[in-house]
């Protein structure tokens, strides 16, 4: 045992010794021509997946250690000290996916999520279906079971087969299984394109065997990959541009239909809609593509989109999709476009630039693509057909505003559960996100009633100001996605918009927020109901079943049982929530703020829906016109 100690002193210094190493060179890179420039170093195969992660940008972790990684936690603990890389500690795996996918969505930087199999990694799994739907690259490493058989390992599957964990994740997306430590080149080259695609980046899962972690391995810095960087493409024959300037002169009534995808080229789709007369119609993901006040913004189109998006949607002779994947929800499973006879679709991704009939596909970069198709736009393409097209589309918006301001400036709504008159969703959710716009906080939406409100009332002017988990529709992602930034240097102000089933799935926040630092808020809208499935069900069957509780629950008090959040109740008018907000942001910390709503049948109480979905007793009617669909 003695010798063994000394042995991994000695390791530990020469470990340290790296880590000081890169961060005094600036990098990886710059310690090749340490050891004669070999760049070839004899190490662990735990310290070699750090090195290997660094080489690609990867220096932040969200960690839940566990016997399945003690290796790798010690490397990390060396590397922290010495301040190569910076670890967060959290207290439940799906908070942690989501604060690990909510840091990259917000600085383009890639992070690792660290945790064992079993439970663990199974709900690290589950929280990075966030990352997977919206398209954000999370590498997740897990402790997995031993290679060498010995018995079954605590917290594998219980079954007699190989590496079910890495089959597990390989269903999930792509997976790797470091059985062997010298196959960490081949890993790292497959993790980065994988999390650096440029199209549709995902996360990528590696399987950490608890064995080989410690087990010495030869590594070659020089040859390890460093972060996938390719060059912007688009389609290399004129044809192709030709022909989409044909079709874009050839239509009056044409829909830039802006996903998720579309949120780094915003320069590039305000210039395409303005160059062909476009109305412009948005996902729940690219809000501030196109500035709110803009006049060919339509907003939110979708099974709960806008009037005046869904209108757009309805007339549209040609639709444009740029960086969408055809979502459910956002197209209205198929039958948003029942007047559409072609379509011209951007997108990187083969098999959503496809999706769609009578299409004329133009993959790869959004950008790149714009850039080459807009020269060869029809010059003086108006036409009175196109203006009056535009016309009506500026009257739907102008219908929608009022509609929108008759809700979010609604008078209090006397409510059965809290036996007074208290503010409707639509209006609390207006009163915060208008207190976000004017200190420039970031905002974050959970999945359900909050969010299908909340898409429709933001009024942002610009990208990232809003991120909405819309994709996998994950109730507990915005509360957790306040911790993507705890710790990092000059990072905006977050406020979580929470539904009160929502912020239960994930209240951990509160505490790992009080323990890195983290100064935000969480607006928690507390209706003592599954809103917007409530909603769902009065409107398919006529009645609500199980979709509310009779237990109150005062979540200022469960919030100021922990030490250090400010913990505050919203009121029941504007003027009071007006009012906390100011001393919930003033606080230097995390805040949470228990907001009541009004749930009841009174149309002042939620922003409405104006399309439709193939759910429910609706199944037969939609199903039945997607057949007749054009596109």
């Amino acid at each position: 045992m003695l010798k063994d100690y000394h042995q991994e002193i000695d390791r530990e210094g020469a470990m340290r010794a790296r880590a000081r190493t890169i961060v005094e060179r600036g990098g990886v890179d710059a310690t090749l021509d340490v050891d004669g420039g070999r760049g070839v170093i004899e190490t662990t195969l735990s310290e070699g997946l750090v090195i290997g992660l660094l080489k690609q940008g990867v220096s932040r972790f969200f960690a839940i250690f566990g016997h399945g990684s003690t290796d790798l936690g010690n490397v990390l603990r060396v590397y922290a000290e010495e301040g190569a890389v910076s670890v967060v500690n959290c207290r439940n795996e799906v908070e942690m996916a989501h604060a690990a996918t909510a840091f990259a969505w917000q600085t383009g930087e890639t992070p690792a999520v660290v945790t064992s199999i079993g439970p663990g990694g199974l709900q690290a799994m589950a929280g990075s279906l966030a990352a997977a739907s919206n398209g954000v690259g999370v590498y997740h490493i897990y402790g997995d079971e031993t290679t060498r058989g010995e018995g079954y390992n605590m917290q594998q599957v219980p079954k007699r087969e190989q590496g079910l964990f890495g089959r597990i994740t390989a269903l999930m997306g792509q997976s790797y299984t470091l059985h062997t430590p010298e196959a960490l080149r081949e890993c790292m080259r497959r993790g980065t394109n994988c999390v650096h695609q440029p199209y549709r980046p995902a996360p990528f899962f590696i399987m950490l065997p608890i064995n080989t972690q410690p087990q010495m391995t030869t590594v070659n810095i020089g040859t390890l990959p460093g972060r996938l960087a390719l060059p912007a493409v688009a389609p290399a024959d004129d044809s192709a541009y030709d022909e989409a300037a044909a079709l874009l002169a050839r239509f009056d009534k044409i829909v830039l239909k802006v996903g998720g995808g579309a949120r780094r080229h915003a320069a590039a789709v305000r210039a395409l809609a303005e160059g062909c007369g476009a109305a412009v119609v948005l996902s729940p993901g690219s809000t501030g593509v196109i500035p709110d006040a803009h006049p060919q913004n339509m907003h939110v189109g979708g099974s709960k989109g806008s009037i005046c998006g869904n209108f757009a949607m309805e007339e549209a002779e040609l639709v444009v999709f740029i960086g969408s994947r055809g979502v459910c929800q956002a197209d209205c499973s198929g039958i948003g476009y029942p007047n559409a006879k072609a379509v011209i679709n951007i997108n990187g991704d083969i098999g959503d630039v496809t999706h769609y009939a009578n299409t004329l596909p133009l993959p790869g970069d959004i950008g790149a693509v714009i850039k080459r198709l807009m020269p060869v736009l029809k010059p003086g393409k108006s036409s009175a057909a196109g203006e009056e097209w535009l016309r009506q589309c500026a009257a739907k918006k102008m219908e929608w505003a009022s509609w929108k301001r008759e809700r979010v400036e609604a008078a209090p709504v006397f409510d059965e559960v809290w036996r007074k008159p208290v503010l409707t969703q639509p209006a609390a959710i207006h009163a915060v996100a208008a207190f976000a716009k004017r200190i420039g906080a970031v905002k974050f939406f959970d999945a359900g009633d909050v969010q299908a409100n909340g898409f429709q009332i933001v009024e942002d002017d610009r990208v990232g100001e809003t991120f909405t988990e819309a994709g996998a529709s994950y109730m507990g992602f915005a509360a957790s996605a306040l911790l993507g930034l705890a710790g990092v240097k000059d990072a905006p102000y977050g406020i979580a918009f929470s539904g009160d089933g929502s912020f239960m799935m994930n209240p951990q926040v509160l505490i790992d927020g009080v323990e890195h630092g983290l100064r935000g808020m969480i607006a928690l809208f507390d209706n003592r109901r599954m809103a917007a499935i409530t909603s769902l069900q009065l409107a398919q069957y006529g009645r609500e079943f199980r979709t509310n509780d009779s237990v109150a629950v005062d979540y200022a008090a469960m919030a100021a049982s922990v030490s250090g959040v400010k913990a505050l109740f919203g009121g029941t008018s504007r003027e009071e929530l007006a009012a906390v907000l100011e001393e919930a942001y003033a606080h230097d910390g995390l805040s949470l703020i228990h907001i009541p709503v009004y749930a009841g049948s009174d149309p002042v109480a939620e922003m409405g829906a104006y399309g439709q979905w193939n759910v429910g007793n609706w199944v037969e009617d939609v199903q039945g016109r997607y057949l007749e669909q054009t596109i």
